[in-house]
């Protein structure tokens, strides 16, 4: 099951192209997540809705993309072409992440106009009639968006994804170079974590490792939104110790010698489509100022990594990890375990 991600500027033409695409590659459907926004409007109370100012800052949005495409795939087979924008990093890596965990392959492709064609392009947009003030709004947003379109291509878009240059191109044209660059394995697949979606609950263990302030060290997956603990599932018939040590050393390049002390057990409470389960976090102490000037992030699970204080953790981490931080932290300073249930310690 493959996706084709058609990504790039509001205005770029990236709809109708997707129209063109779907009539040359065999076995092809279009998937428009403009209609998870739509519907979105109707599902959620307009207090929700008020506060955020586009749909993509929505979780829900984002884990409706993927579950609807494969949804498709599943019903449908074969390639699904998905038209839409997609400017902040971490949104295309928790959508395409959440595709990778399901074994769907996603082709990312930008189309990447001149921007005084794009600005041309949106000038001349089709408007729906029935739409009060539509032309006037429609066509600022997509004016609006064009700073934000610049600084992706700056930081991370034009490497990520393969680029198109449709300045001079119809979007027939546009289409059949995408579906040759395809086809002749000119696009490979992202490189992004394929990480099996649970079946039923599981056992993970991360490991917290500090830096001379005592700041601890948190990393930024690819696949899920918000920042982690080194640290990650324990497999079949694996100490969960060893397990954290494993995972240390292929996200961030670090050898523990010494097997961690177990700070906190916290049982996580299913929370669909999550399945919970036993959270582990052990206390891999206090690293050498060499070896924290060394992590490394050896495969495309990770994004980023720092050393962050405990206020600066709260920040950063969705608050179920942070409870789970924030009394490690209290058993590492009183050299005790605890046990926790959904973050609350029991006994």
């Amino acid at each position: 099951m493959t996706v084709v991600w058609i990504n790039g500027a509001f205005g770029a033409g990236k709809t109708t192209t997707a129209r063109e695409l779907i009539e040359l590659i065999p076995n092809s459907a279009l998937f428009d997540p403009e209609v998870i926004g739509g519907a979105l409007t109707h599902l959620l109370p307009p207090k929700r809705l008020a506060e955020v100012g586009d749909f993509q800052d929505l979780p829900i949005w984002r884990r409706l993309v993927v579950d609807t495409a494969a949804a498709m795939l599943a019903e449908l087979g074969g390639t699904l072409v998905v038209p839409m924008t997609l400017l902040r990093q971490e949104y295309r890596d928790e959508i395409f992440g959440g595709l990778a965990a399901r074994r769907i392959t996603v082709h990312h492709l930008l189309l990447a106009p001149a921007e005084t064609i794009l600005r041309e392009r949106i000038a001349g947009r089709a408007i729906p009639p029935d739409l009060p003030d539509g032309e006037i709004r429609t066509r600022q947003w997509s004016y609006d968006h064009i700073e934000p379109y610049r600084a992706a291509l700056a930081s991370w878009l034009t490497a990520d994804a393969h680029p198109v240059d449709t300045s001079d191109l119809t979007p027939y044209e546009t289409a059949v170079r995408i579906a040759d660059a395809v086809g002749s394995g000119a696009v490979p697949v992202c490189d992004i974590v394929q990480t099996p979606e649970p079946t039923a609950e599981t056992l993970a263990a991360g490991v917290l490792l500090f830096d001379e302030h005592d700041r601890v060290l948190l990393v930024d997956p690819t696949y899920k939104p918000g920042w982690e603990f080194p640290g990650g599932v324990v497999e079949r018939g694996e100490a969960p110790a060893r397990a954290g040590m494993r995972e240390v050393a292929e996200e961030t390049g670090i050898r523990l010698q010494e097997v961690p002390r177990l700070l906190v057990v916290d049982w996580e409470r299913p929370a669909p489509p999550g399945f919970g389960g036993l959270r582990l976090l052990f206390d891999g102490g206090r690293l050498e100022p060499g070896q924290a000037s060394q992590v490394l992030l050896p495969g495309p699970e990770l994004r980023a990594w720092r050393f962050a204080t405990e206020e600066e953790a709260a920040a950063m981490l969705p608050p179920v990890r942070y409870e789970r931080l924030r009394w490690a932290l209290r058993a590492r300073e009183r050299g005790t375990a605890l046990y926790l249930e959904a973050g609350v310690p029991l006994g």
